[in-house]
């Protein structure tokens, strides 16, 4: 029997599965990711994370016929690396990951991804329609999509297409984006980033507001769980729902999907108060066609989903390749 590596490599988490050629997800195993003192204990912990999961399935790993892994990025797709991932410490410069996981494998079919763009492929292949014109977009502790048009699901020659989280939607550039540059999607939107707009919102206007701004401890969690209760955490809320509307648009009239799938930790947990004012202040803001705006069907799952769905489908999400 053939068998396939799925292998979700996040700032935060690691997770590794196993599958048989029906997509069945056999065992997972899951980790933290090491936050140094190199690249290469990450490789080390991506490899043990695998070791772990095939032992839990029964398997040997150089029976795995192939491997899809989902990555933080930015990526370098012709050594099979990441680069300075702007998630991790400065420290992990360069993290090696096709050469490694092929190695232990003993395959050669190992396809490296961006993690949004693995959520495409897993949304495109568990879909029922398997649609070839769609956007996979994350709002978690970054901002990122993948996407598919005409089938066809874009990589970019160095595997960094979709990266919208970066998109200039501030002019101004009030924002400074943990990428270093001014006014990105990322900067205001992000799990990572809301409470540092919150305090910036509230020091322009310091409001009477139950959220302790100046806690060291003080998150997203916090503003969206006082919203519909406090002011200033409708007001954040509102305002971040506006870059959220414009990004999405930017999205929209780049690529034209016909329905455009949210996911990520801020969406997952929070679907009325993210997706529900995009889907309002789209039709004012979209020129052509308002595509259906729709949370994922594959929930938290959905990024290592891609990654097993990669390996099966030689890297598209594409089911006719089975």
């Amino acid at each position: 029997m053939a068998y396939y590596v799925g292998i979700d490599l996040g700032a935060t988490n690691l997770r590794a599965a196993v599958a048989n050629g029906n997509a069945e997800i056999l065992a997972k195993s899951t980790t933290g990711t090491p936050r140094g003192p190199t690249g290469i204990a990450v490789t080390e912990a991506v490899l043990s994370c695998v070791r772990e999961a095939c032992e839990e399935a029964g398997v040997d790993p150089e029976d795995a016929v192939a491997a899809g892994i989902a990555s933080i990025g930015p990526l370098d797709l012709a050594e099979g690396a990441v680069e300075n991932p702007a998630n991790l410490p400065d420290t992990i410069d360069r993290i090696p990951l096709t050469g490694p996981v092929s190695k232990l494998l003993d395959t050669d079919e190992v396809y490296l991804h961006n993690d949004t763009v693995a959520g495409c492929i897993g949304e495109r292949f568990h879909s029922d329609r398997n649609p070839d014109d769609m956007v996979y977009l994350t709002i978690s502790s970054g901002v990122g999509a993948g996407v598919c048009v005409d089938g066809n699901v874009l990589e970019g020659w160095d595997g960094n297409a979709g990266e919208v989280g970066h998109m200039t939607i501030d002019p101004h550039g009030q924002r400074t984006c943990g990428c270093g540059l001014d006014g990105h999607w990322e900067a205001y939107c992000s799990g990572n980033n809301i409470p540092e707009y919150a305090k910036d919102l509230h020091a322009e206007d310091p409001v009477d507001t139950v959220l302790d701004v100046e806690d060291p401890d003080f998150s997203a969690v916090d503003v969206f769980e006082h919203a519909g209760d406090d002011e200033f955490a409708d007001f954040v809320v509102d305002q971040v729902a506006h870059w959220n509307a414009m990004g999405v648009a930017n999205v929209i009239h780049a690529y034209a999907p016909l329905i455009v799938f949210v996911g990520g930790a801020v969406a997952l947990n929070n679907p009325e108060l993210t997706l529900d004012p995009v889907r309002e202040k789209l039709e004012e803001m979209v020129f052509i066609n308002v595509p259906e705006i729709q949370l994922t069907t594959l929930g938290d799952e959905v990024v290592i989903e891609g990654a097993v769905a990669s390996a099966l489908t030689g890297g598209t999400g594409d089911r006719s390749r089975l």
